[in-house]
């Protein structure tokens, strides 16, 4: 295998290990962008991967499993909304709340249904988001290196990730050319103009909420029957707070964030390679170095290095209407 063919072979894991990503970050975008921080990515993507998983078990329909790990997302992403913003509590305890309870729910919901340890049986492959090929793949892969990234980059994947990257154009398009966009940015960074105005503040963040509940839905069925084949306890392994930091590195725009997603998964998809790997000059290099690289970025993300990037002004405090 030569160095195209690997770089090949990386970029396509690297388009299956950012789609939870970009799920997750596009979610944490409509939700922060409207004020309302989430750090309850995690749990939801969690919950959502379980409910995901059991209902495509039960039902042997893969669709079925997608619309109960939305509606599990959503449920989740109500009881952040109902905490943060009618009951104006602080929005990150609430988050942090949803991820434990999440994290500990699944596991004990698991060993009580299936009694396998918090996992979930095996689907089948009716239960399961399986691969699109597109026409003459198989017959251009020996045609050449464009064939090759023809074949196993842009084809072979499933349709949630043809769906992650439509939702990037989509995102922009609500953000900046609706009116339903313009108000959410708005109430983001002055709610009080926006309530002058005679618009709901809290209206608008809980359609915020709810917009970033299905997105998180299907990043969590992503992860449970598309990427997998079942739910493993704590499968999520920090996805949601790498989305945080690909979501505050792109300085919450869509596009940036999708690039960032990108970059993640790029180290994701390397460090898998590198396992077991020599290292010229050095020999082989233990493999948790590898593994823990997209964690050490997200600290170095996190810690500011990546310049000034400033959050919406509204973001993270509770809205009271003047009276």
């Amino acid at each position: 295998m030569d160095y195209i063919d690997i770089l090949i072979s990386i970029l396509g894991s690297t388009i299956r290990l950012s789609i939870p990503l970009i799920f997750t970050a596009l979610a944490g975008l409509f939700s922060e962008r409207s004020g309302i921080f989430d750090i309850g990515l995690e749990g939801k993507m969690l919950a959502s991967a379980f409910a995901a998983a059991c209902v495509a078990y039960l039902t042997g329909n893969a669709w079925a499993g997608l619309l109960a790990g939305i509606a599990t997302s959503v449920a989740l992403s109500l009881v952040h909304g109902f905490a943060s913003i009618t009951n104006r509590g602080n929005q990150i305890v609430s988050g942090v709340a949803i991820n434990f309870g999440a994290a500990g729910l699944t596991i004990v919901l698991g060993q009580a249904w299936f009694g396998q340890g918090g996992r979930t049986p095996q689907l089948t492959a009716d239960g399961r988001f399986g691969e699109i090929r597109f026409p003459f793949a198989a017959e251009l892969r020996d045609s050449g290196y464009l064939g090759k990234f023809y074949a196993d980059v842009i084809s072979g994947h499933n349709i949630l990730t043809y769906m992650a990257f439509a939702a990037v154009p989509i995102s922009w398009w609500i953000l900046y050319r609706t009116r339903f966009g313009l108000r959410l940015r708005a109430v983001g960074e002055n709610p009080g103009a926006v309530d002058t105005a005679g618009i709901s503040v809290s209206w608008l963040r809980y359609r915020a909420v709810i917009c970033a509940g299905i997105l998180c839905g299907f990043s969590g069925t992503y992860l449970a029957i598309a990427q997998s084949a079942a739910f493993i306890k704590d499968m999520s392994a920090g996805k949601g707070y790498i989305a945080l930091a690909a979501l505050i590195f792109a300085k919450w725009k869509p596009v940036p964030v999708m690039f960032a997603c990108l970059l993640f998964g790029f180290l994701d998809a390397f460090a898998n390679f590198m396992q077991g790997k020599s290292v010229p000059g050095i020999g082989e290099v233990p493999v948790q170095i590898f593994q823990a690289l997209p964690y050490v970025l997200t600290c170095i993300l996190l810690a500011g290095f990546i310049g000034v990037a400033h959050p919406p002004k509204a973001g993270g405090v509770p809205y009271t209407k003047e009276r």
